[in-house]
């Protein structure tokens, strides 16, 4: 699909794939500034393409990799295979394939309610995003800095709001410890199950995560010679959850070696409950301009 600011309901009829045969779903592709698919909508389909073919229970976990790039000008395909239905839990696999190629693969374990212990990690504390302001405000200065498809994306009129507890100069970057807050709703109110709230959950914990292990090394994703691409993406859904309310991403790096940067994400609703977590490797590559090459 062409160029798009992709407001909510455009982001919805994403996730509603084609059943194109038992175990098999088509889903369509948007592109929302970036030079290819963005990798939290595979995530997210991939998702909806699995819980298509689980009867009972909940996705609690999943570990993709993401293996190509994919193009936003043509259609994927969601390969679902039904590995293992137990009393508790249910295994799937789902394979996304793009011109006859896999491009994503997805492994998701679904379980059905069950009452056990509990414990969790405190929430940061942070100022609430009321005080805070949305990151999407560039100032037209800045934006002639840039090419113009970079443009796009820093325009794009997304369904989330973004509202980062300390921003970053992209244009300046500067070394910092790499930590991140930043809370996250949609900007409008839905009426969906509780699978799409998981669903859109994952499709935006694809943002500013790897980001993460950029920050102690004062590079910023608009200079011309960094590469960087989500290799995989692992998450887990501790307690039911809505993306139209706000949602606090804390957000840390480990390591970063081996032209690779490893980041964790602890996602917390607005009352201090941890109802999901996420980790993500990328490849972080620094070096010749990309001139002379495409950049992933």
């Amino acid at each position: 699909m062409a160029y798009s600011n992709n407001t909510i309901e455009e982001l919805l009829q994403l996730m509603e794939l084609e059943t194109l045969e038992v175990n098999l779903f088509r889903g369509e592709s948007r592109d929302i500034g970036t030079s290819r698919v963005f990798g939290g909508q595979v995530l997210a389909q991939s998702i909806i393409a699995a819980s298509r073919t689980v009867d009972e229970g909940s996705i609690h976990s999943l570990h993709a990799y993401f293996l190509r790039a994919g193009d936003a000008e043509a259609p994927i395909v969601y390969n679902v295979d039904r590995n293992r239905d137990g009393r508790s839990f249910k295994s799937r696999r789902v394979v996304a394939i793009q011109h006859g190629r896999p491009i994503f693969t997805l492994a998701a374990s679904f379980q059905l309610e069950q009452e056990g212990l509990e414990h969790q990690f405190e929430m940061p504390e942070v100022p609430m995003p009321e005080d805070l302001s949305s990151e999407s405000h560039i100032p037209e200065d800045n934006l002639n800095q840039v090419p113009q498809l970079l443009r796009r994306w820093f325009t794009r009129t997304g369904p989330f709001d973004f509202r980062p507890v300390k921003k970053v100069d992209v244009f300046n970057p500067q070394p910092q410890a790499p930590y991140s807050d930043i809370w996250f709703r949609l900007c409008e109110k839905i009426d969906v199950p509780d699978l799409m709230h998981r669903a859109l959950m994952a499709y935006a914990s694809d943002f500013h995560l790897v980001g993460t292990a950029t920050l102690p090394h004062g590079i910023s994703f608009i200079q011309d010679d960094l590469m960087m691409a989500s290799l995989d993406h692992a998450m887990w859904f501790h307690r039911p959850a809505r993306v139209d309310d706000w949602l606090l991403y804390s957000c840390d790096s480990p390591s970063s070696s081996g032209g690779r940067g490893l980041a964790r994400g602890s996602i917390y609703d607005r009352s201090g409950r941890l109802v999901a977590s996420a980790v993500q490797e990328g490849m972080i590559r620094v070096g010749k301009p990309a001139g002379n090459r495409s950049k992933t």
